[in-house]
């Protein structure tokens, strides 16, 4: 190990030589060579973590490039994989790249996975996202999640230390089916290299043992307010109990979607004056700067203890600042309260003010 390369992580305290062979001596999977991949890998392989694996079967594209900015137009065709640990290496030659040009798939997930120490899920979908989760509980092995919605990212950490799954932070009955990915929804292209940053550091946190993990949080950034706010995940046994993959991981058939209605039609529902519970689930510092007339805030982390405070007989409608968090809140009111109907503001304040 060059220590000279390391010097300034080295000198922090908490920090030190043993943190770094520790990074040295480990090994990481990053699943997803996109948006959030990228620039995971790029910082990880920059700190010195001695084994990289990279897994996706993709291949460059135009419209990768504002979010993946290792690729350039010269690229466009070629692999993902390939490319990026060409890269890498240049970047830092003391590293060892496994690349896998495929998908992981329920026939090769456990197969590659038991060779590392931390998957990081930088996938675009439910279905592997699910596969990554019941992978790493058969192996017990953590990974970091990190997903995107238009202006604002999550990232946790899961199956850590007997931690909440992803299947506790996202039981496969409460994914709406029309919920889309970045390629369908769009995503701006700063975000995936926050939030694959944020995957890398806590990536970091597990292999060094220092600091304090998102394990059992969600974290939500909001670029668009840059406010950074945390929802507690408890942890379901039954979720640690799994011991063997599915056949097939497929975008799951589910329950409970959201309904969401425009701000147009808001307006219309004021107008008429019909009677209805608007919560805005964004934080009391986002509330005070601008809010809607008549609606009360009830910060998302809050709504757990505080949905008693809304009136369950009246249609809900449910806002933040871009429709993404009032999705989440709209999600666990149908689910865990007796709200008869419950609606979303697609796209937020942000489509009204």
């Amino acid at each position: 190990m060059n220590q000279e390369r390391y010097s300034k992580q080295i000198k922090l305290k908490e920090f030190g030589l043993p943190a770094q062979q520790h990074l040295q001596n480990s090994k990481v999977l990053i699943v997803g060579a996109g948006g959030l991949g990228t620039p995971c890998a790029q910082y990880l392989n920059g700190v010195g973590v001695g084994t990289i694996g990279l897994i996706d079967d993709d291949t460059i594209s135009l419209s990768n490039l504002p979010r993946q900015t290792m690729f350039n137009e010269s690229e466009i065709g070629l692999s993902k994989v390939e490319i990026l640990s060409q890269k890498l290496a240049a970047q830092n030659p003391a590293t060892n790249f496994i690349c896998y040009k495929k998908f992981l798939t329920p026939a090769n997930a456990i197969g590659i996975i038991s060779n590392y120490d931390v998957v990081v899920d930088a996938s675009d979908n439910f279905g592997t996202r699910y596969l990554v989760n019941d992978s790493c509980v058969v192996l017990n092995k953590p990974f970091i999640y990190g997903g995107l919605h238009a202006f604002e990212g999550q990232v946790s950490v899961l199956n850590y230390q007997g931690g909440p799954t992803y299947r506790c932070l996202f039981p496969e009955t409460s994914i709406p089916n029309n919920i889309q990915n970045c390629d369908d929804n769009g995503v701006l292209g700063v975000l995936p290299a926050l939030i694959g940053t944020y995957q890398a550091i806590e990536a970091i946190k597990i292999i060094t043992v220092i600091g304090t993990t998102l394990s059992g949080q969600l974290l939500i950034i909001d670029t668009l307010s840059q406010s950074h706010f945390k929802i507690a995940v408890t942890a379901n046994p039954e979720n640690l109990k799994i011991t063997e993959l599915k056949a097939i991981y497929a975008v799951p058939e589910c329950r409970g979607n959201v309904i969401s209605i425009d701000a147009a039609t808001l307006n219309e529902w004021q107008q008429a004056g019909k009677k209805i519970s608007l919560i805005d689930v964004r934080t009391p510092a986002e509330f005070s700067n601008t809010q809607l007339p008549f609606s009360k805030n009830i910060p998302l982390g809050d709504l757990q203890i505080r949905h008693s405070e809304i009136d369950l007989s009246l249609p809900v409608v449910t806002i933040c600042q871009t429709g993404s968090r009032s999705k989440q809140a709209a999600l666990y009111l149908i689910k865990e309260t007796d709200a008869k109907q419950v609606f979303n503001l697609q796209g937020g304040l942000a489509s009204i003010i």
